[in-house]
This record gives structure tokens, sequence and C-alpha cells, in this order.
């Protein structure tokens, strides 16, 4: 998401750059095509004209007319601008008597059932007692659906029939009676919005009184996406909003206007189909991300995922000399665990933007045959490949579909790793690593 929006608003700033004094109509033609990205980013035009409005009042201003470097003061003052438009990051209520009932609410096909398992599990990990109910009595196979992500998240589902605001009550009063802390409820949806849909919803609110009521949008539904905000909030009286597929091809209009037109927070981001994929919304990153300034802090979150075992055996395999090819597959497949290297890369600061996407693809494809290369040797080749001679370079190329040449360049690549690393461990290892 974003990236068509964060390639041409880089481009805008890079022009700026070139310049030594901005004049008032440099910072006219530069908003202008900001404008236009932010249209076709599917950001809705109020919300445009407020923003570039503020910018612009403070780019033809005393900070930048007197600022030593006027373009970055500009590129400063339209990331603060943006922060303010997605607004504070809101945290999610978990005040009041127990339990405290979170209801979900969306359209159909917004996500809100896989979202509820991965709100589940990360209120489990953070010591809650958690209970989801499967209120969804309209879309066939919604109830099983639910129970399969419980098992797997672990996280019983309350289950029942009857109208979906009695079945909501009878859910609460089981969760309270099994000391449960927090109770999801997985709503229906419809393909848009009408008054049965809202009376239900109504209903449930009224009976449950949840702490917390979050829409789960879409982000991939554009414009749309505010009318619907504003339809709920309207009705249901909104406490947050939870975007979903935010991973996708969404032009990621729907982040920046949601919050501005309906004043309600983003809460959560929605990132695959897995449970582990929900992020808390910050728009201090966000909006790096959007600028090519990246997000160094989502880049050490995904680090602390890989096996950290895993990778400290491998350190110590490494400064000992003892470092295989088949420990490089190993550290390789904790890489790719982080992500696509696309992404990686977009999280650099510095390292994203249009002039980096052949070098981004080009890393990927390396990659894939370094793992083709190595998954086409031996067990005793990836742990000895001294014994590699020309007939086993060339099985190994054909099984991996590439060259005898790119093989050797593998081997290379390897050796001199093993050298440099025994070089700077030394006799003391880890240690002796670490004191350089």
């Amino acid at each position: 998401m974003f990236q068509s929006l964060s390639d041409k608003l880089q481009t805008v700033f890079q022009n700026l750059t070139g310049r030594g004094k901005l004049t008032e109509a440099d910072v006219d033609a530069a908003l202008r095509e900001v404008r236009l990205a932010l249209l076709e980013a599917d950001v809705h035009f109020s919300v445009v004209k407020g923003f570039l409005d503020r910018v612009r009042v403070r780019a033809i201003g005393i900070e930048v007319s007197k600022a030593l470097n006027p373009a970055q003061q500009v590129i400063k003052i339209v990331n603060e601008e943006l922060i303010a438009t997605l607004g504070e990051p809101g945290r999610l209520n978990l005040k009041g008597p127990q339990p405290r009932v979170i209801l979900l609410v969306g359209l159909q096909g917004s996500g809100k059932t896989t979202m509820a398992a991965k709100l589940a599990r990360r209120l489990r990990a953070q010591g809650e007692r958690v209970m989801m109910v499967a209120a969804d009595l309209q879309r066939p196979a919604a109830v099983q659906q639910l129970q399969t992500l419980g098992a797997a998240v672990d996280v019983p589902v309350y289950t029942g029939t009857g109208s979906p605001a009695q079945l909501c009550v009878e859910a609460v009063r089981t969760g309270e009676k099994q000391g449960k802390t927090a109770i999801i409820l997985d709503t229906a949806g419809r393909l848009q919005i009408d008054d049965a849909l809202m009376d239900e919803l109504v209903a449930i609110r009224d009976n449950t009184k949840p702490v917390e009521t979050l829409l789960v949008a879409d982000s991939m539904t554009g414009q749309e996406a505010v009318k619907i905000a504003e339809g709920f909030h309207k009705r249901v009286g909104l406490t947050g909003l939870i975007l979903t597929k935010v991973d996708g091809d969404a032009r990621g209009g729907a982040a920046i206007s949601m919050r501005s037109v309906t004043g309600v927070p983003i809460k959560f981001l929605g990132v695959g189909e897995k449970v582990d994929g929900i992020e808390v919304f910050d728009p201090t990153r966000l909006s790096g991300r959007i600028l090519g300034m990246g997000d160094i802090l989502g880049l050490i979150e995904r680090a602390e995922s890989m096996d950290k075992d895993k990778a400290q055996i491998a350190a110590e395999r490494m400064v000992s000399g003892q470092f295989t090819l088949e420990d490089m597959l190993g550290q390789l497949k904790e890489v790719k665990k982080m992500g696509p290297i696309g992404q990686l890369m977009g999280m650099i600061p510095g390292l994203s933007g249009p002039k980096m996407k052949i070098d981004e693809q080009a890393a990927e494809e390396q990659l894939k045959f370094v793992e083709a290369i190595i998954y086409s040797m031996t067990p005793r080749e990836r742990r000895s490949p001294d014994i590699m001679n020309g007939s086993r370079k060339r099985r190994i190329a054909a099984g991996s579909g590439t060259t005898v040449y790119e093989v050797n360049q593998l081997l290379k690549q390897y050796k001199d790793m093993q050298k440099m690393m025994k070089q700077l461990g030394g006799k003391k290892g880890l240690a002796g690593l670490r004191a350089r």
C-alpha cells in the first residue's frame, strides 16, 4: 500500500531539492503535484484541500524562507502535517468492569472474522482471558470459519442460535461466569449499508455495552471507505478504525481520509491473512513510509520475530569458521520470514522510492537463485563445499536452473564471508567480534 503515492511524492521532493532557494511559485508548483498524487491515491478531496492549505501557509512562511535548506524544510512540514492528518494513534480501551466487550462491525468481505482472531491472539498474548463470539449468522460458514481460527489461536468461540443480539447477551453472561476478561463480537456484514444491518448492530451495542466499537474497513475500498465510516459512525458510534489488506495494492487514500473525516482514530492495521498479521497504527511511522523516510522501528520489530537461538548458534559457528552452506540456507529462511526484500528495503531510510525498484527485484531474484543452488546440493556438499568438482557443479547448475558460473560465484562469496568472519572472530570467538 502507498507505493504509487510514495513514488510520486518522492519525485516531487527530489525536484525541490535541486533548488537552492524556493520561491512562492516553486512551492505552488510542487503542491499542485502533491495534490494530484493525493487525489490519485483516493484521498478524499476535502482532506486534500485542508492538508494543502495548511502546508502552503507554512511553506511560504518565515520557517522556510530563512531555512538553510528550504527544500528539506518543506518536506519536514509535509511530514508533520501528514502525521497530524493521520491523527494521534488510538489505543485499545480495556478499562471498566470485566469482561470488556469489543464489538467489530463492517461490510461483508472487509475481513472482520480474520481480524477477530488476530485481535484475540494479540490480547491473549497480553495476558487477557479472551473469548470470541460467532454473531455473524448471515454469511454461510462464518461460524465454522471463526471456530477454525479460534482453534488456531487457542481461543474459545461461543456459538448459538436466535437473534444476534440475544446470542451476544448470552455470550457475555457465559464469559463473565467463566472469568473472561475480554470478549470479541464478530458481527454480520452486508454488501452495503442498510437499515436491517444497522438495527441489528444497534441492538447488539445497546444490550452488551461494548467498551470498543471498531469498524473493520478494507483499505482497498478507496474513497467509498469514507462514506462507509461515516454511515457506521452515525448509527452505532465508532470508537476506532481497523484497516485491513494494507499489504495489498490499495492506493492508501482510505487511511489518510477516514481519520480526518470521521474524527475516529485508526487503532490497528491488518497485514496478510495469517493470525499474526496485525500492527498497531503509528502515524509517524506510516508517514515516514509514505514519504520515503523509512520505518526503522518496523524493521526492528520484524527482526525480533527471527529465531534468536538459531541466530546465536549461526553467529558462533560463523566466527569459529564452522559456518556451512546449510547454516547459510537457514539464515536465508529466517530473513524471508521478515517479509519481501522490497518491503524491508522500503523500511530503510534512503532505500525506497522509484529508483530502487530494479534493485529490489534483483535482490529478490538473487535470493531465489541462492536458495535454488543450495537446495540442489547434497547434504554432504552443503557441509563440505571443498569437495565440489566440475561434475558436481554442472549437476547443481542443472538442478537449480542456473549456470556453473553462478554456482562458482556463490561458492566464492561463501568462502570470502567465511574467511572474513573467521579473521574478525579470531581466537576469542564472539567476544572478540564484539570487542571490535
